[in-house]
């Protein structure tokens, strides 16, 4: 069965000292039809790829090692800079392979970059990666506005639009937030420095000048990375 192959691929090629195994989930390319509707100017499958019948998404969690040098301090770690500086290019690395294999099986894909691709006025993703893996199953919005896998919120998503009609799944009913659960944690809300996550929400300008300073910190890439919120909170690596 191919929805068995890809998640097969997809777990061969993600190896290496930053990640555990990834998650791999499918949704419709109908179903992202709606997304429109709540992100403006967000794009569907049919407008990357026509024909499009699957989005494949996956989300690579990092080491617990990744996270935990990313807990104390203000600034974010070498080691977590370093780790999503990797997880980009393998990503891009994955999806060109996924392509390839896909084409040998008769199909067409559409392959995404796994970031930096948001307006910058709006701060609003034209492909949001976040939102796929919520359509496909792979989690639930956290307070922090990232995704909570059974893998945590710490790593990477990425996602390509195929033609191949694959074994897609639903959202999750559950809420894997503790807060969203009526829960009394604000863990993500106390590790934030910077004001920028609130009870109340997430101020984007103010997390995306936080982003942006961090870039000069680094010098073996664009590392527009901080994490803190993510990291030493009971979502790090599981779901709570």
């Amino acid at each position: 069965m191919l929805t068995a192959k890809v998640e097969g691929w997809i777990k061969k090629f993600v190896e290496g000292e930053f990640w555990r195994e990834p998650l791999v989930s499918f949704c419709s390319a109908d179903t992202t039809e709606k997304l429109p509707k709540i992100v403006p100017n967000h794009l569907t499958a049919e407008d990357l790829l026509p024909k499009a019948k699957s989005v494949i998404v996956y989300f690579i969690p990092f080491t617990k090692e990744v996270v935990k040098s990313n807990i104390s301090g203000v600034k974010p770690s070498k080691l977590w800079a370093l780790a999503y500086i990797e997880t980009n290019r393998l990503i891009e690395s994955l999806n060109h392979y996924l392509d390839k294999k896909l084409e040998a099986e008769g199909f067409g894909s559409a392959v995404i970059k796994p970031t930096h691709n948001f307006d910058e006025r709006t701060l609003l993703s034209m492909w949001s990666h976040k939102h796929i893996a919520y359509l496909a199953g792979l989690g639930t919005f956290g307070l922090h506005t990232m995704i909570i896998t059974k893998k945590g919120c710490c790593g990477r998503l990425g996602s390509l639009v195929t033609t191949a009609e694959l074994d897609c799944s639903e959202p999750i009913k559950e809420e894997f937030c503790l807060y969203k659960r009526g829960r009394k944690c604000l863990e993500c809300v106390d590790k934030c420095s910077f004001g920028a996550l609130k009870a109340t929400g997430l101020d984007k300008r103010r997390c995306y000048e936080i982003l942006m300073d961090n870039t000069k910190l680094f010098d073996f890439g664009f590392a527009d990375v901080c994490g803190k919120c993510a990291c030493g909170v009971p979502c790090s690596l599981k779901k709570p």
